[in-house]
């Protein structure tokens, strides 16, 4: 069974460099976060994300992850998953449907390096929460305890940043 570690949290905390840098320490598989490129489209198109979004996002990222791992690799490291939507779900829209809470529950990864809001804020046409990241960041973990999650704090900067997540992925490395 492939072991699954997500890179999760709120906007503008390092997640995709972070996710990038473990999997190829770990020389495994990167699943990359389908929420972006989503957005990134329907704002191209000059639409603006409803809750009507949340569903086909969810698909979008079920679908990414299902095609990397028919192959079973042992570890993958993922740019974010299914929790992110139930917290994004929640925090735009005050709910998530609950097929994709069962999904993400179902889904749940073997660890979750949550990622502190501690880095600047980066302005990129899809992020809009730089007033709210510790917001957010709150309803990470709670969302992140109310599901059980084993959960690993990440913060700091640069290599002391990605020394603390490497340090967390050992605990678990080898164990199914």
């Amino acid at each position: 069974m492939t072991q699954r570690i997500v890179v999760t949290g709120s906007e503008s905390t390092g997640k995709t460099t972070l996710a990038g840098e473990l999997a190829a320490s770990y020389k495994a598989l990167l699943i990359p976060e389908m929420a972006r490129g989503y957005a990134e489209q329907r704002l191209a198109e000059g639409f603006t994300l409803t809750a009507d979004d949340v569903a086909p996002i969810a698909r979008r990222a079920s679908a990414a992850e299902d095609a990397l791992l028919t192959g079973a690799p042992p570890r993958v490291f993922l740019d974010t998953d299914l929790l992110s939507t139930v917290v994004y779900a929640r925090h735009y829209y005050g709910a998530c449907p609950a097929w994709i809470e069962t999904a993400a529950r179902e889904r749940m990864g073997a660890m979750y390096l949550l990622c502190a809001p501690d880095l600047p804020w980066i302005a990129d046409g899809v992020r809009d929460q730089a007033d709210h990241r510790e917001e957010v960041h709150a309803l990470f973990q709670r969302v992140l305890m109310e599901f059980g999650a084993r959960v690993a704090d990440v913060a700091g900067l640069g290599e002391a940043r990605t020394a603390t997540a490497i340090a967390a992925v050992s605990t678990i490395v080898g164990v199914g």
